[in-house]
């Protein structure tokens, strides 16, 4: 029997506030927390108390009944020494030894949840969204808001008749209902991406791209003909794009992803268009060294910034 369990009953819930991003929790520690927003987040000490072996573990083991009993939770990774479970809006990685020098827990929730109209600028991204399916990257540092935006674009094109799918591992997108959430089949996203084409969406959410793997998964669902929009970690918008070379075919980039959005402490810092043209690269001037050149331009002003050759 299954039980509705609600996130106040979390033996953690005590050290979330308003504000608060994630908790960390370690024996032989004080208890910290992320809080603040995105343009400003501090890590910050939110107990004098040091944690005892004893009681991590005793929260450890309410966390994972709570995770098996609720008809909200689920176990992403299953290990003897590593857990991660999705339990309502919460993501809670428990770590144990030898794994981890200690035993701990992290607890990770969304603080923000947005729509695409609460962006400034993106009027002209979301017709071009709506005229066919795109490969779009969604890049920027860690905690820069780049779910926080996958998710406005995924309930943004579900609200305009897309049928819209997400993969991701962990599944920790706050979506609608109406948007299925799907993670690695057998722990494999390639088997997943089977799957999704038989499904035919039109649009699929990766969260997130960082492994060779996934690139070859997104990649192959786009070419297929699935609009796609990844979540990618990068410290430049063009970073994104240099992260495919090497991973797919130079002459597919612009097939793969045409869209590059660069985030930055929660704002669309950055939009880039990329194409294909047969030229002589900028700088050179033989003509007979004309090539395949992929082109970075800026969305809003159309100016070139890269180009991308071999």
């Amino acid at each position: 029997m299954r039980v509705n369990v609600s996130e106040e009953e979390l033996p953690i819930e005590k050290f979330f506030t308003e504000d608060t991003i994630s908790v960390h929790l370690k024996a032989g520690a004080p208890p910290m927390a992320k809080r603040g927003y995105i343009t400003e987040v501090k890590f910050e000490q939110v107990g004098e108390e040091i944690l005892t072996e004893r009681q991590v573990k005793e929260w450890a083991k309410a966390i994972e009944e709570k995770g098996r009993g609720s008809d909200k939770g689920f176990f992403e990774f299953d290990e003897r020494d590593m857990k991660i479970i999705q339990l309502g809006n919460y993501r809670i990685t428990i770590a144990q030894p030898p794994f981890s020098d200690g035993w701990e827990i992290t607890a990770v929730r969304p603080t923000v949840k947005t729509t695409i109209e609460d962006y400034e600028g993106v009027e002209e991204l979301t017709e071009r969204l709506l005229t066919r399916q795109r490969g779009i990257l969604i890049a920027g540092a860690p905690g820069m808001g780049k779910t926080t935006f996958a998710q406005a674009v995924a309930e943004f094109l579900s609200g305009n008749g897309f049928c819209v799918k997400t993969m991701e591992r962990p599944r920790d997108l706050q979506v609608g209902p109406e948007i299925t959430q799907y993670t690695a089949l057998s722990g494999d996203m390639a088997k997943t991406a089977d799957v999704l084409l038989l499904v035919r969406p039109d649009y699929v959410i990766y969260d997130e791209i960082r492994k060779t793997e996934d690139f070859i998964v997104f990649g192959d669902l786009r070419l297929s003909g699935v609009g796609m929009i990844g979540v990618v970690h990068a410290t430049r918008a063009v970073d994104a794009l240099q992260r495919l070379v090497g991973r797919v075919e130079l002459g597919l980039i612009p097939q793969v992803t045409d869209t590059v959005v660069y985030l930055k402490e929660g704002r669309i810092e950055t939009i880039y268009d990329v194409t294909m043209e047969i030229k002589v690269p900028t700088g050179l001037i033989e003509e007979d060294l004309a090539r395949p050149v992929v082109m970075i331009r800026n969305f809003v002003t159309g100016e070139l910034e890269y180009e991308i050759y071999t």
